[in-house]
């Protein structure tokens, strides 16, 4: 929401605080030492409890071999596995807090926590090697080579009487200091900046450098600006990359202010800065205090899950997928089993490029506000925080200037994912998008608000309302359904009870990988009725594959959405003129959607799904490939509002029934996904087993049933149901639901 709130702290509160060493282990917060006030300074160690907003003030055994770290400002506090690191800092040697004489510190201690909460003590390592000088406001972080695997913490600049901008090595596993030879222009001489870990990278922001050229002191007092400068040290290499220089001009207020003292954060591949203070000189009040909030993102995101359907109609889908953080919005796309022509006759659109500023190392920069403005758009809606439906622009990077008009859009390339040839030539021909490699830097508008809101997670609750997350593509009927090519299996009627003998118990549904050549043709399976025994089972007759040319296996855009969910009826169809320079290029511009046609969805037609993530690098690969069937006219919708009630030795399911019925309900049928040697050969081809079948719109599961679950770990552990209705027709698509599982409490299921 980028809302800031105030929360309703509890426990052991610190006092206020500047320059002390802070680090966050899951959901717990530690902060160490500070000064309180001029002169005086803290080696108070204070736990927050974030789930519940608790504080409580620690106090960790001393060192067996020697004192416990004295107070201090202007230390590094870094956390590796279960312990934290302090080095350095600044001291005060008088005991009168009106009486400051400095001390810079360079000693070295280790905290052990406990885990989940609580401190073991403080401990002072063996190192071996020449220690870093001594100094405060500089920066440490930790960083793990995966193919390696020794952790190394890396020290940079800060303060000893004068800025320093030396690197330091720590090997935690033997203790040993180094200093590790660079390459790369360094940076210059800098305290109180920010350095941070996002992959293989440390990227440095900002801080207080030598206000004249070549980083010497031009006076006597020693004059130093902010800067907003910007490098990355890669790890692996050990280069240094420049991405802002200190003299870049910056007329357009693109990137972030000169600051010192702010403060950043790495949330997976996006680096957040906050706030810091400007000034040209120590004087205090020359200075301003930023109250800006900015965003990096370094990387494309990652893909997202398999697209899930929520509800199908003869003619639409509400549809969802799983959250990728810290993104723009989603392009979502759909291939149908039959050829879509194109529109002849519509001028293929280009779009100009974004204006950017490039900085030093070639990385693109731009300036954005977190809101994403909406455009004259196709009826296509998707829930929005605001409480209002609105279907974001096609713009790949949403590049803005500051009064907020946009300024163009970029061309970002199609994803790289293992698949064919052929497959990834489609991929290019459906978006035609250039990749932006570099990062890309934004502000985001905040808000603040006064109330702060309890953050749970779904697991094994006494009682809940399930959103349904997806349905099952087919039409069931009492004669035919439509199944995946395999056998259609029935089960003995004494499986717990829960087969009924008229129609088949098992079916199985699957989604393909993208990397499928060939167009899916769903066969229909015959099921006879009357009786069932332990050893029938009706095969369906396997129809081969269609092979679809190259030039049918289209990809069409349905939009770019701001959040992880849409309702889709429409999509858009590319002039000829486009999919002739497509077939061609990979440079060929996005079109503009408010200048294309848009074709509707057929009733009782096979729609194959993809989503892929999009931030301010360019879209990321695309999610594994899902297959949706509308419905076909006079059946029924899917079953709506499931709820699971949990009691001691079962589970009541409830539904409310079809928002459209198309005529009278007959019965329905509840089905559970269950283990099968199947499920091994293939995870993502679920098994299911009817376990209830009739008027109601409620059933108990009991728990033999519930012992022969499977619990599907796409996602979050989950047990999965779907329900479906049946009128004089058959049956019509079923909702599926998924049943969170707490692991800890449920390992039996």
């Amino acid at each position: 929401t980028n809302q800031w709130f105030l929360p309703a702290v509890r426990g052991d509160i610190p006092p206020g605080c500047a320059a002390h060493g802070f680090v966050c282990d899951g959901t717990r917060i530690l902060v160490f030492g500070g000064m309180v006030e001029y002169g005086r300074y803290s080696n108070d160690l204070y736990e927050l409890q974030a789930s519940r907003w608790l504080w409580k003030k620690v106090k960790p055994q001393a060192p067996s071999n020697g004192s416990p770290p004295c107070p201090r400002l202007g230390h590094s506090f870094s956390l590796y596995g279960n312990k934290c690191y302090l080095f350095g800092g600044l001291a005060n040697e008088s005991e009168d807090s009106n009486n400051n004489v400095p001390r810079y510190l360079n000693d070295f201690y280790e905290l052990e926590l406990q885990h989940g909460s609580g401190v073991v003590g403080w401990s002072i390592p063996v190192t071996k090697g020449i220690l870093p000088s001594p100094r405060e406001s500089h920066t440490a972080i930790v960083y793990c080579r995966k193919d390696v695997g020794s952790p190394k913490m890396y020290i940079f600049g800060g303060m000893c009487g004068c800025r320093l901008n030396d690197l330091w090595e720590l090997d935690i596993e033997t203790m040993t200091w180094s200093r590790p030879e660079t390459k790369g222009t360094v940076p210059l001489p800098r305290s109180l900046h920010t350095a941070n870990v996002i992959g293989n990278k440390m990227y440095v922001f900002g801080g207080w450098v030598p206000q004249s050229a070549g980083g010497e002191i031009s006076a006597p007092d020693g004059e130093w600006k902010c800067t907003g400068s910007f490098s990355y040290l890669n790890l692996d290499t050990t280069e240094w990359i420049g991405l802002i220089s200190d003299c870049q001009e910056d007329k357009s207020n693109l990137l972030p202010g000169p600051r010192a003292g702010h403060c950043a954060v790495a949330v997976g591949t996006r680096l957040y800065i906050w706030s810091g203070r400007d000034g040209y000189r120590k004087a205090w009040n020359n200075q301003v205090c930023c109250k800006d909030l900015w965003y990096l993102d370094t990387e494309r995101p990652l893909a997202p899950s398999q697209v899930q359907l929520i509800r199908a109609t003869t003619n639409s889908f509400q549809l969802k997928w799983d959250e990728v953080p810290t993104v723009e919005g989603y392009l979502l796309q759909l291939h149908a089993d039959s050829p879509v022509p194109p529109v002849a006759g519509i001028p293929g659109t280009g779009v100009p490029e974004t204006s950017v500023l490039s900085s030093q190392g070639g990385c693109s920069l731009h300036q954005s506000p977190q809101s994403l403005p909406s455009v004259p758009y196709p009826e296509t809606k998707v829930d929005h925080p605001s409480q209002t439906n609105n279907l974001i622009p096609n713009n790949v990077q949403v590049s803005l200037s500051s009064n907020s008009k946009v300024e163009g859009k970029e061309k970002v390339a199609a994803p790289e994912n293992k698949v064919t040839q052929e497959t990834m030539k489609n991929h290019t021909d459906a978006t035609g998008f250039k990749e932006s490699n570099a990062p890309s830097l934004l502000p985001v508008c905040t808000s603040s608000s006064q109330t702060s809101a309890n953050v749970g997670e779904l697991h094994d609750l006494d009682k809940q309302t399930v959103n349904p997350d997806a349905s099952v593509s087919s039409t069931v009927s009492s004669t035919q359904t439509m199944v995946t090519q395999q056998a259609v299996k029935t089960e003995s009627s004494s499986t717990n009870g829960a087969v009924v003998k008229d129609e088949t118990s098992l079916t199985t549904f699957n989604s393909k990988s993208e990397a499928a050549e060939t167009a899916y043709v769903m066969p229909s399976a015959r099921v006879s009725t009357g009786q069932t025994n332990d050893s029938h089972s009706s095969r369906a007759p396997q129809r081969p594959p269609a092979p679809v040319k190259a030039r049918d296996r289209r990809w069409y855009d349905v939009g770019i959405f701001k959040n992880n969910s849409a309702v889709v009826s429409q999509f858009y169809l590319l002039p000829e003129e486009t999919l002739n320079i497509n077939s061609k290029t990979e440079g060929a511009d996005v079109p503009d959607y408010r200048l294309l046609k848009k074709q509707d969805l057929f009733p009782g037609t096979v729609y194959r799904f993809r989503v892929a993530a999009i931030n301010g690098c360019g879209v990321g690969p695309f999610s594994k490939i899902s297959e949706f069937k509308t419905c076909i006219p006079g059946f029924p919708g899917a079953p709506s509002t499931v709820k699971i009630t949990k009691s001691v030795d079962c589970i009541h399911l409830s539904w409310e029934p079809p928002a459209s019925p198309s005529g009278n309900i007959l019965e329905y049928s509840a089905y559970l996904a269950i283990r099968s040697t199947q499920l091994q050969e293939n995870p993502s081809q679920l098994v299911f087993m009817r376990i209830y079948c009739g008027l109601k719109t409620s059933c108990i599961v009991t728990a033999a049933q519930l012992s022969n679950a499977h619990v599907d770990y796409t996602s979050r552990p989950a047990i999965v149901f779907r329900i479906s209705a049946k009128n004089e027709r058959g049956y019509g698509p079923a909702t599926q639901v998924r049943w969170l599982q707490d692991m800890k409490t449920s390992g039996s299921k």
